[in-house]
């Protein structure tokens, strides 16, 4: 048998977020993961969506620990990690390596990583990237058959870990969209859709509330971590996100199809009628709609799509599928986890969240241009044009139909910017309202909607006054 080395133990500088301290001298006899993450990467959801069937699947044998390590400044904020954590409904002991120690003891090179550990405590595998469940299933069940044949295999479940957020209206809400009379939320952390009053109170709830991949009527249908919303014409077009799906909710009898998307990620491919094969979707964010189009922001495949909704074709618009902050032509563009949409006649504005920067894409010539951002690891608070402006992590993005301005969700600096788009500036938005990571907004020229998604609120901002409303989110 090969002889690998000993596995490190983690460091006492580690910050546990949801449980006591961990050791890996004290799961001897079981085989561990360490899942090396960050709370901003979709390919790092992925991989913990993965981990927890695993460990579902193989409790009595395998250990499961998430060690978050840094990729913006922000995220060294346990606060942060530990939202991150419950966000993603993560229920095996997750650390925050602020200081990247774990990082250089495992010699990891990149997010998202795992760390094999077999139950002598050695150092078998670092396997790299997303999308590799049935990789790593294929390495638990041989480690656990050679444990259970030596003799060193210890039969004993592991247990759920969790530091539960306050019972709240609404959870880790997302998704805005708007009409004249009507507001929609994905309650995200709820998995459900909510629609409302403009001054928060509930009409109608789609979705149970508990998570899963079900068509239905109203609240018999069941949705996973719902992120963007899109209206056009009768519908209500859902980014069911943790199912990698496009859903539809028909406004008018509250019935919830799904359009595309099987319910796991992958990598999604073209289609002539995307109803005649099972097609994929990998981690979808923002969407929006114009034209019988829909628009969507596939964030692990680092990509723009369009879904035609009269011929009932999908085709990749823009982007190289490789993490990289690129302008260009089609494929010949590069994105970094793009995420919140928004569409003005044929410009198509982009939040690039990994490149902290905002694009263009022109539907009708394909190209890709940055408005502001320089780089992967360059980020910051700094307003001015596209040379000086810095954000850190953008989400959502909305256009105010009273001035050719851009409102920008600048959620790792916990601020609201505007991006003002005949001089290519970008500004700070005073708020009197202290904002936790904020990743959606909508705005009728009036009124600015915000989704302050780790403080569990929907503010409604008044334009002329500045004067903020926490909204009920209630019947």
């Amino acid at each position: 048998m090969t002889n690998f080395p000993l596995a490190p133990d983690l460091s006492p500088s580690l910050s546990w977020v949801n449980c006591p301290e961990q050791r890996i001298a004290a799961l001897r006899g079981r085989v561990v993961m360490l899942a090396f993450w960050h709370a901003a990467s979709a390919p790092s959801a992925n991989l913990l969506a993965d981990l927890a069937y695993l460990q579902l699947r193989y409790a009595d044998g395998l250990s499961v620990i998430g060690i978050h390590t840094p990729k913006f400044d922000a995220q060294r904020d346990a606060d942060l990690v530990g939202r991150a954590v419950n966000r993603l409904g993560v229920r095996f002991p997750v650390a925050s390596d602020a200081d990247v120690v774990a990082w250089q003891h495992y010699g990891i090179r990149g997010w998202p990583s795992v760390a094999v550990i077999d139950a002598q405590g050695r150092l078998v595998e670092i396997v790299s990237g997303d999308q590799q469940r049935d990789a790593l299933e294929r390495i638990i069940v041989q480690l656990l058959d050679q444990a259970g044949e030596a003799g060193w295999r210890v039969y004993e479940n592991a247990q759920s870990v969790s530091r539960p957020e306050p019972l709240t209206e609404v959870a880790f809400p997302r998704g805005l969209a708007l009409t004249a009379d009507r507001l929609y939320l994905a309650d995200s952390g709820h998995h459900r859709i909510l629609e409302c009053t403009h001054d928060g109170q509930v009409l109608r709830t789609f979705g149970s509330g508990t998570a899963g991949f079900v068509d239905g009527l109203g609240i018999q249908a069941r949705f996973l971590a719902p992120v963007g919303l899109a209206l056009l014409k009768d519908s209500l077009y859902v980014a069911d996100t943790g199912n990698h799906a496009i859903r539809r909710i028909r406004l008018a009898t509250g019935e919830v199809d799904t359009l595309i998307g099987a319910g796991r990620a992958g990598p999604p491919r073209a289609a002539t009628d995307f109803r005649e094969a099972e097609i994929l979707l990998d981690h979808p964010h923002g969407v929006v709609a114009g034209l019988d189009r829909l628009y969507i922001a596939m964030s692990a495949s680092n990509q723009i799509w369009e879904l035609d909704l009269g011929r009932h074709s999908f085709r990749p618009l823009a982007g190289s599928g490789r993490l990289a902050l690129a302008d260009g032509t089609g494929a010949l563009a590069g994105f970094a986890q793009p995420g919140g949409l928004a569409l003005q006649q044929h410009t198509l504005y982009v939040s690039d969240g990994q490149a902290s920067a905002l694009r263009s894409l022109h539907l009708g010539t394909g190209e890709v241009q940055t408005l502001a951002g320089k780089g992967l690891f360059e980020y910051g608070l700094a307003d001015g044009g596209r040379e000086d402006a810095r954000l850190q992590y953008p989400q959502g993005i909305a256009l105010d139909p009273s001035a050719p301005l851009l409102w920008v969700a600048d959620c790792y600096n916990n601020a609201i910017r505007m991006l003002r788009l005949e001089q290519g500036e970008l500004v700070q938005f005073p708020l009197e309202h202290g904002l936790r990571r904020p990743t959606a907004l909508a705005s009728n020229g009036e009124h600015l909607w915000i989704s302050n998604t780790d403080a569990h609120e929907v503010l409604r901002v008044d334009l002329s006054s500045g004067q903020v409303q926490c909204l009920p989110m209630a019947p």
